[in-house]
Parts: C-alpha cells; structure tokens; sequence
C-alpha cells in the first residue's frame, strides 16, 4: 500500500488537492465508530464521512478516493434532479472537477490515484455530456425514474408523425443547395425547441409516460439532425 509523501498541488473550487506543504501525511488509525461503518481511506486507512458532497480526497492524508458508487450524474454535477437545469452552473461545476480530478494532476501520484483520476474524470465527462444536451437529459431523467426506451422502438408513434419525419427526410435527401438545408434545419430546430418544452412540462407534472412519447419524437428529429452533419460534411 502506498504511504509515500503526497506531493503538493494547487488550491482549487475550496479544495487542497494535496497535504499541507511541508507536513507529512498525518496517521490515521483504522478505528470506526460504534455502531456504523463509514468508508475508510484507501492509502492511510482512516474513517471519516469521505464519499459525501465533494469528498474526494481523504480529510485526513488528502489521497484520491475512489468514486462514490451511489452518486448519480444530477448530484455529481451539483445540480437539482430535474429537466430544467442552469447550464451555465452546469459547465462552471464541470471546469471545476476537472480541476480536482484530471490526470494531468496526478502524474507524480500513486498508480492508485492516478487509476482513480483516470476513472473521476471519465464520470464526470460522461455526466456533463448527458446533462448538457436535452434528449440525453431526459432520457437520463427518465431512467432514474424506472422507464426506459429502446434503441430503434417506435414507442406506438401516431402515423402523422412518422409521415412528417419521412417527409423531412425526403427533402433532405433531395437537397442540393445551401439555402434548402439550412431551411430543413430551421425546421427541425424549431420542432425540437417545442419538444423540448413540452418534455419539460411533463417532467414537472411527473408524467412520465408522455415524457418517454416526447423524448421518443426527439430522437428521430435528432436523427435528422446528424444526417443534416453528414451531408454538410464535403466529399
């Protein structure tokens, strides 16, 4: 097991990425509380509440922990489990744990650490991905609620909808010019900015069932919207 000086990084969001500089490690005995079992540090074996809020670090040694295996991408990215979210706070609590957790910051850390950072940092890329963009937010949303939509399902879509996306696709396929794609995009902007209000109407009404109808419809208009990248992309 790794006892080795941690050497000194930067104070970053409130948090020392590293001990004190010019103390070593304090020693932690492996005592626990009476009655409970709280986590226990990997590196210096100390007990302490060290999965909750952005417990990252052991309070005692200020080791890397392993990522909290109960921690949902809403209470990693600090934001309330939800449809409607502030981006912006979003992308700043990104910037953030990316500060804390990069590998980049953990070159001359234990290979411990340094495996933790390389797993901190895919979560919480992952969780920002899914949270930023609203399909994979409400898909995720939907799935923390017990419901889930297969890939390829129709989900019973109305025939008018399907004859409608049929439609769009033909038009994109028989685009030539720069004005018809873009005027097929505006449409299919438009179409998901309204989809995307009723989903988050749904949401908030916990109906879950016309949530998982909508995200449905978004994700054929998503579909078109890749192709749209595609054919824009030059041969």
């Amino acid at each position: 097991m790794w006892g080795g000086r941690i050497g000194a990084l930067p104070r970053v969001g409130g948090f020392w990425l590293t001990g004190v500089l010019g103390r070593k490690p304090v020693s932690c005995n492996a005592a626990s509380l009476k009655g409970n079992n709280p986590p226990k540090c990997w590196n210096c074996g100390g007990p302490g509440n060290l999965i909750r809020g952005d417990g990252f670090f052991c309070p005692q040694c200020r080791a890397l922990q392993p990522p909290d295996p109960t921690s949902d991408h809403f209470s990693l990215m600090d934001c309330k489990r939800s449809f409607r979210i502030d981006t912006a706070k979003l992308q700043h609590r990104y910037q953030e744990l990316q500060r804390l957790v990069h590998p980049d910051f953990f070159s001359q850390r234990s290979q411990t650490e340094k495996d933790f950072s390389e797993k901190h940092s895919t979560l919480v890329n992952d969780a920002y991905k899914t949270l930023l963009a609203p399909l994979s937010r409400g898909l995720y949303l939907l799935k923390l609620h017990g419901v889930e939509i297969p890939e390829g399902t129709d989900y019973e879509m109305d025939r008018q909808f399907l004859m409608e996306i049929m439609d769009i696709n033909e038009k994109l396929a028989e685009a030539q010019s720069e004005a018809a794609m873009e005027e097929i995009e505006c449409i299919v902007r438009a179409k998901q900015k309204e989809l995307t209000d009723s989903v988050s109407r749904a949401f908030e009404q916990d109906d879950f069932e016309k949530a998982k109808e909508i995200l449905t419809k978004m994700r054929y208009f998503s579909n078109v919207e890749e192709k749209i990248k595609l054919k824009k992309i030059p041969l």
